[in-house]
């Protein structure tokens, strides 16, 4: 079909072939290469677990699953339900409970990482690394050190938020305050406006074909010096809402009827085809034999928003497997064992420890919550990991809610089941509290009109139920529970929840700051903390130092933005 005709096209002219080349033994210390691997980690936004063609989907990606099939498909890989625990995960190897426990997720909230714990691109670079991002930060930026360039990277072409327009960049808090958010160092990337993010990223740039405006990815790998290792994060936003692809891409889907399926599958093309490009930019480069490639996804995909997690129950937002269990693989000549599927448990805060081994770099003397799962993947040899603490959200609980059922019977008297965790220890799930909406929905249930939900298997929970309990090993797809027959498992699982607890750092839920309002910062979302001297010292890429932001500080406007955020809050109100 004209598909297929397209993605041969692709494929020849990219020179892709056989992807991962399986002659013999990779030398990594060849002339004038880097004794360290290079480390691509590609993070995308929102994809389903079954929104990837090696998992049966309808959407079309057939360079990730060249790329998995020549690799090892991690079969067994936990993310966190939403996008910036994930990535604060990634960043540091410890977990949401361990460093900063933030319930207001909000852009106008004053936290990010905590400046005491090392990020990954900072160990790299004093491991002699080269590091790179390009995408989606989402880690908090209300203070100069808390950008993606203060904490480890040498360079940043993204966003700061959570999401936003894909081709104008402008980016919304709810209906109270909206901003511009592309960001090219330091500086707002006004002149890059009306570029679609995934080209502008990785592949082409649609609108100025100038080489100032060459897609970021194909920049640095084309500039690079192979002698020196590569750490490149490239975190797209794809395919996270708003749901927006270039023409071409939505033309591959006008047989899908339902409108967020297809322009959800559209990003989904559109990424795929751009992965391509960095591959075959690896290979131009001289730079593909001796690199690490890791794929992952940031949390399920979202049901109502185009995506499908099917056979998964639940989606993003949830910790139902569908939104915690995600499309992940490996790719590498450096593999010792290639073509495989790797049933390993692995969690997303084990990549920092093991891209830390694979730049030989030392450990942290400190107790990460990951570990090093490279022999694991490359080797098949025993997983260091036995349990994933998926969470504990002590802000769930609501309040007055009575505890004698939720902790003495249904937690028997170990942990309160009212608060919403999840873990998983060997073969077991436990999930307690409110874990979100664990519906099984097929990618065909949701077509536009009044039949949408006809199909969903709508799970029915008795009044009071605070605790489930699977073998997910068994029973992937979490339909049998089993809480009330094997309660010496819950038992044992509620008191690992109990240990773990007594780790957690107190929860953080800070009241927005209306200074944080683009409106008084040029339109656009930026630092609005601690800005004193911030930009007379910094560099942009091309050696200039930039200018200090300017910032309105006056009690006028503080009050123009605190009543603005009350107005929109009673507008809100009344019209839902």
């Amino acid at each position: 079909d004209g598909w297929g005709k397209n993605f041969l096209y692709i494929f020849s002219s990219l020179g892709l072939g056989c992807l991962c080349e399986h002659d013999g033994k990779v030398n990594a210390e060849g002339v004038g290469q880097s004794k360290t691997p290079h480390l691509i980690f590609i993070m995308v936004d929102d994809q389903g677990y079954g929104d990837v063609g090696y998992h049966g989907s309808d959407i079309h990606t057939p360079v990730l699953d060249q790329l998995a099939a020549e690799g090892v498909k991690l079969e067994n890989y936990y993310v966190q339900p939403i996008c910036s625990p994930s990535r604060s995960q990634l960043m540091t190897g410890r977990l949401f409970i361990s460093i900063y426990y933030i319930h207001n997720r909000k852009m106008t909230v004053p936290l990010c990482l905590p400046p005491d714990v090392p990020t990954l691109p900072e160990r790299l670079a004093e491991a002699g690394y080269a590091t790179h991002m390009v995408g989606k930060w989402h880690l908090g930026f209300s203070r100069p050190d808390c950008l993606p360039t203060r904490r480890g990277f040498q360079s940043f072409l993204g966003t700061l938020t959570g999401s936003g327009d894909h081709f104008s960049y402008q980016s919304c808090d709810g209906a109270e305050a909206c901003g511009f958010d592309l960001h090219d160092g330091n500086r707002p990337a006004w002149e890059m406006r009306g570029n679609y993010s995934t080209l502008l990223y990785i592949e082409r740039c649609c609108i100025l074909q100038s080489s100032a405006f060459q897609s970021r990815v194909k920049k640095i790998l084309q500039s690079h010096n192979s002698q020196r290792p590569l750490f490149l994060y490239l975190s797209l936003q794809a395919a996270h809402t708003p749901l927006q692809a270039p023409d071409v891409f939505l033309h591959h889907y006008d047989t899908q009827s339902n409108r967020q399926r297809r322009h959800y599958a559209a990003m989904l093309s559109c990424l795929d085809e751009g992965i391509a490009e960095l591959v075959k930019e690896l290979k131009t480069s001289g730079l593909y034999q001796n690199s690490v490639l890791i794929y992952s996804s940031d949390n399920g995909g979202q049901p109502l928003s185009g995506g499908s997690n099917w056979p998964l129950r639940g989606g993003k937002g949830t910790y139902w497997e569908g939104g915690i269990r995600a499309v992940g693989f490996v790719h590498s000549p450096l593999l010792k064992r290639k073509g495989m599927v790797s049933r390993a448990l692995i969690h997303v805060s084990d990549w920092y420890p093991t891209l830390l081994g694979l730049a030989g770099a030392l450990q942290p003397h400190y107790k990460l919550d990951g570990h090093n799962v490279w022999a694991s993947i490359s080797e098949g040899l025993p997983c260091p990991r036995t349990e994933i603490l998926l969470n504990i959200d002590p802000v769930s609980r609501k309040p007055g809610e009575p505890y004698d059922k939720a902790l003495e019977l249904n937690g028997f008297g170990i942990w309160d089941t009212a608060v919403r965790a999840a873990l998983r220890v060997g073969d077991w799930k436990l999930l307690t509290g409110n874990v979100g909406d664990g519906d099984w929905i097929p990618p065909q249930a949701l077509p536009v009109g009044p039949e949408r939900w006809e199909k969903l298997e709508k799970r029915r929970n008795r009044l009071g139920k605070s605790v489930w309990l699977f073998n997910v090993s068994a029973d992937p797809y979490e339909r049998f529970d089993l809480a009330e027959v094997r309660p010496a498992v819950v038992k044992h699982l509620l008191a690992r929840l109990a240990e773990y607890n007594h780790t957690a750092v107190m929860a953080r839920n800070p009241p927005d700051d209306p200074m944080a309002d683009p409106e008084l910062h040029g339109g656009v979302w930026s630092p609005w903390l601690g800005l004193e001297g911030w930009g007379r010292n910094e560099k942009d890429k091309d050696g200039k130092k930039g200018k200090t932001p300017k910032v309105r500080h006056c009690k006028l406007c503080k009050l123009k933005a605190l009543f603005k955020k009350v107005e929109s809050r009673l507008e809100r109100k009344t019209l839902f």
